[in-house]
């Protein structure tokens, strides 16, 4: 059996996970019901969406023996062992996502990323669109194809500039929807070999490495995005006097989502400045990070080729839970 580079056997001493050590579960225990009601009163009773209901109340089953379990049972030694269920939960549930990044991480180390250099490409978009993407699932795919191809096109100039023609990269792209506050903040990371492949004369495919990126270079690949997405929010008629089909769908949760994106509470008061500091938590290098318009672009972390165990922590980054949550526990 073949265990990914940088991640550790797993315990023979299993110990179950233990939800209620865990802060998230514990204010999802204790307020959940108050919210649900604050929400329905917000709307006439309207409330929240069901998929969003059955989201809290899978995750307050999780990890629990009342919620379903699973038997284990030795042979040899007759030992018995049970086994809570799992909500393997998208949303929030630490566990889940923490068990989901660490398998979805040793996936693209051993199966996906050639051996090769590979850069994080992080672009963040103005607070008037984050909303929109988040609600608008196809607008939200068409601005990472443009973001991705955008990329693309750059390393492909750049080694045609060195004379390798036909050159092709690859990369892998995760949609996050949230920032370190757990403010809603729709933004694309993507993790781009930095360089092409292209075929040497015999016909084999050979690796040629970007050269060293500075911040002019982002700039340029920021200004060829930009008004692309421009363009395609032209196109898609979505402009401040744009219908809102979230709001229109599910009223509650669009206000929910609308006071996260702009980072307000329902007085009024503004947090922003406190949800800024922690989503500039993304973008820790002043190398190579342009912003523009409510635009930004950074593509300041790089993992040389052979350092497969850093590439593996980038890829937890890139694909940890909402606002990086941990789990205490073991598995369930």
């Amino acid at each position: 059996m073949r265990w990914s580079t940088g991640v550790g056997r797993p315990s023979l001493d299993y110990q179950p996970r233990r939800p209620e050590d865990d802060v998230v579960y514990r204010t999802v225990r204790d307020h959940f019901e108050t919210f649900r009601a604050h929400a329905a009163a917000l709307r006439d009773g309207a409330g929240l969406p069901r998929f969003v209901e059955a989201e809290f109340r899978a995750f307050l089953r999780c990890g629990w023996l009342a919620g379903g379990f699973a038997r284990f049972r030795c042979t040899g030694c007759g030992d018995d062992r049970l086994v809570a269920f799992s909500c393997k939960g998208r949303g929030f549930c630490p566990s889940c996502g923490g068990r989901r990044m660490a398998e979805r991480a040793a996936h693209l180390v051993d199966r996906v990323l050639p051996d090769v250099p590979v850069r994080q490409w992080v672009l963040t978009v103005p607070f008037r669109l984050r909303y929109r993407l988040a609600w608008d699932h196809d607008l939200c795919r068409a601005v990472a194809g443009i973001f991705g191809r955008g990329v693309m096109r750059a390393l492909r100039q750049r080694a045609l500039w060195r004379g390798v023609a036909d050159g092709r990269s690859g990369a892998v792209m995760v949609i996050q929807r949230f920032g370190g506050a757990l403010n809603l903040n729709l933004h694309f990371h993507a993790l781009v070999l930095d360089g092409v492949f292209a075929r040497a004369g015999e016909g084999q495919l050979v690796f040629h490495e970007t050269p060293r990126l500075t911040t002019l270079d982002v700039a340029e690949v920021l200004a060829a995005i930009e008004p692309r997405v421009a363009r395609l929010m032209e196109r898609r008629d979505v402009g401040e006097g744009a219908e809102d089909g979230w709001e229109a769908q599910a009223p509650v949760l669009a206000g929910l989502a609308s006071a996260s994106v702009h980072a307000t509470r329902g007085s009024g008061q503004r947090w922003a400045d406190q949800a800024r500091a922690f989503d500039g938590d993304d973008l820790a290098s002043g190398r190579c990070l342009v912003r523009a318009n409510g635009f930004s672009l950074h593509a300041g972390v790089v993992v040389p080729a052979g350092q497969r165990a850093r590439l593996e922590q980038v890829c937890r980054y890139v694909l940890r839970p909402p606002g990086g949550l941990r789990s205490a526990g073991g598995g369930g």
